[in-house]
Formats: C-alpha cells, structure tokens, sequence
C-alpha cells in the first residue's frame, strides 16, 4: 500500500519531511522517501521518564508527546507533516488524541498531510487544524470566565508533577479563582458530574495524555491542558495565533524555553481591561498577592455585605409605604392599652352615619 500514498501525497522534490507511523511501516516508509525528500525525519512517541530518572545524553527535541530526531541548526517549523495512522470509522478528532496533539500544535503555515491505513487515501487537514484551533480557542475562553478550577491530577509517577500542580494553582490564585486537587484516576463523565460547582476541570498527565479523547457534550463540564489554562489566566502569555500548544507541562514550568513567569502584581498587564467573547461582559482585573508575602496571611475586617434585589417584584415591594409588619424592638416608646376603634370595616361607630 505504500505505492498509493507516495502517489496521493503530491509535494515538491527536496521539502523538508516529517511523518508518524508504526515502527515497522515506518521504517520501510522511509526507504522509499528518502530518494524524495533530502531532509526526513520519522519521529517516536516521547515515553514519560519516571521521577529521578537522569539520561548523560541529550535528548532529542521533544514536542506534542514524540521526539524528532533533529539535526543541529535545524527548526521543527520548517517541517512539513506526514502522518500514518487512524482508521476509517474514527474520522473524528476527538476519537484520535495524538492526531488532535500534533494538528494543535504544528506550524499553521506547513502542510499537513493524513494517510488512513484501512483505504490508503491521503486527505489536507489543513481545514480540520483550523477547526481544532478555534475550539481549543473557545475552551480558553471558558477558562477566563470560570470561577472555580478543577486540577485533574492524572498522573503520580512523571517528574516535576508536585512542582506543576503548584504552579496551576498559582495561576488560578493569581487571576482570582479557586482550585481543587482532585485525584480520580482516567477522568469519565460520571466521575466528573460529581462537582458541579466547578467550571472547568484542567488534565496534568503525561505528553501523550495531556489531551484526553473526550466526545461532543459527552462531560458536564469541559476539560482543558495545563497550557490553556495558562494562556487563561497569565496575561503575559502571548495571545491566540502565536501562542505555542504545549502538551507537557513540563514546558510551563522555569527552566524551560517556553516558561513566561506571571507579571508582579503592579504591572499594567492585570489592568486591562478584557471582554468575554462567550457573554459579552467586562471581566473585572484580578486583585491578588504573591504566596510569599506576609501581608497576605493578616486577618482583615470585611465590610458587611448587602444583598441586591434585581426581580420587579421585590422592587415593587420597595416602592409600597407599607411593606408588612415590622417588629422594631428597642425602637419604640412603650404604652398603655388603649380602646381600639369598635363596629365593622363598612361603618365604624365613631365614623357616624352618612
């Protein structure tokens, strides 16, 4: 079958090429590029390294839950995608989680091209990408407006787990919402149904994890990467459309290259002023302090806080001179029993005859 995919694949001689198979498809994939392609690369999925584990050598580039064995001077975004795998009945991107990693994450501007193993037929994605993108882009937007975060804790095993679930929750901590630890193991809609005061739940697992095969509607609340929940809540990060989609959150923490440290609290980024593109309202700024000052450990006094009535009929109620009885105790001047007025309501003795 690699005869018709190297015939439907139609590129220019001498582009640079990357592409993802099994290993031995790959390899037989590869002998028949070459000749074509000068610059090839077959890339491998990136195994998580367990905690405490050192290699002497240097790792090849790690992106999107594979490595690419990349020459010295060379970029990934100069790279064209070829990628080897699917079936026929899962054609949605949410069945095929390292499809939707790599689509997220590759150059918009390089081509990207899928060979389905079942027909042999090659399809651009370059429409699915961009649809991908703009829903990725609304969960984003879900995340600015949520209150409550739920950090999904999918793995226990991976290095710098401790230190990445810290940092989700500064981040929440910092653009003014609530976090909740939650270990539950795979996440499934039945499990995440049980809170449904949370808004959006964020997976912290493992590169070929991060993004979890989730169907249309099929959880009550959406769930995210730990790099949307980034882009949500540190207005440092660059915006939509330059933005790299990282899938381990090893990347977010200091030490790495794509690491944007959140801006002091006196910075001008936390007062602009954001619009949400879901309800139309104005975001009010975040008010917070670092973890590390004392200041933010002192008990202050808050004022007392008055309840908004915004339904017509409370506002009526208010409007009326007698609004029903109201005991006033202390409040007024104790008196005798005096005699009340005697008859009936049509004709009270003291009102007289008309």
């Amino acid at each position: 079958m690699l005869g018709p995919w190297l015939h439907d694949w139609r590129g220019p001689q001498g582009q640079r090429c990357s592409f993802w198979a099994t290993r031995p498809m790959a390899g037989a994939l590869a002998t028949l590029l070459r000749p074509r392609y000068l610059d090839l690369l077959v890339s491998s999925p990136a195994l998580p390294s367990p905690v405490g584990s050192c290699s002497p050598e240097p790792e090849p580039l790690e992106r999107f839950g594979r490595r690419f064995p990349l020459a010295p001077g060379r970029c990934l975004e100069e790279y064209g995608a070829f990628y080897v795998g699917g079936s026929e009945a899962s054609a949605d991107l949410d069945l095929d989680p390292d499809l939707s990693r790599l689509l997220l994450g590759w150059a918009p501007g390089q081509p990207f091209f899928t060979c389905c193993p079942d027909t042999g037929q090659t399809q651009d994605e370059g429409v699915r990408a961009g649809r991908l993108r703009a829903r990725r882009h609304y969960l984003v937007e879900r995340a600015r407006d949520a209150r409550v975060v739920g950090l999904l804790a999918g793995t226990l095993g991976v290095a710098r787990h401790r230190e990445a679930l810290a940092h989700l929750r500064n981040l929440a901590q910092a653009a003014g919402k609530r976090s909740y630890v939650l270990a539950l193991g795979r996440p499934t809609p039945p499990k995440l149904a049980n809170f449904p005061e949370v808004d959006v739940f964020v997976l912290l697992a493992c590169p070929l994890g991060a993004l979890t095969p989730q169907l249309s509607g099929g959880f009550f609340r959406p769930v995210l990467a730990p790099c949307e929940l980034e882009a949500a809540c540190n207005p440092a990060w660059p915006p939509s459309g330059l933005a790299p989609h990282l899938t381990h959150y090893a990347d977010l923490l200091p030490g790495s290259p794509f690491h944007v440290p959140l801006p002091p609290p006196d910075s001008e980024l936390w007062d602009t002023p954001d619009v949400s593109l879901i309800t139309g309202e104005l975001r009010p700024p975040p008010a917070w302090k670092p973890s590390d000052d004392p200041g933010c450990l002192a008990l202050t006094l808050r004022p007392p806080l008055e309840l908004a009535e915004s339904s017509p009929a409370a506002l009526f109620l208010s409007s009326r001179s007698w609004q029903g009885l109201q005991p006033r105790l202390g409040q007024t001047p104790v008196t005798g029993a005096v005699s009340g007025r005697q008859g009936i309501a049509i004709a009270y003795e003291d009102e007289g005859s008309s």
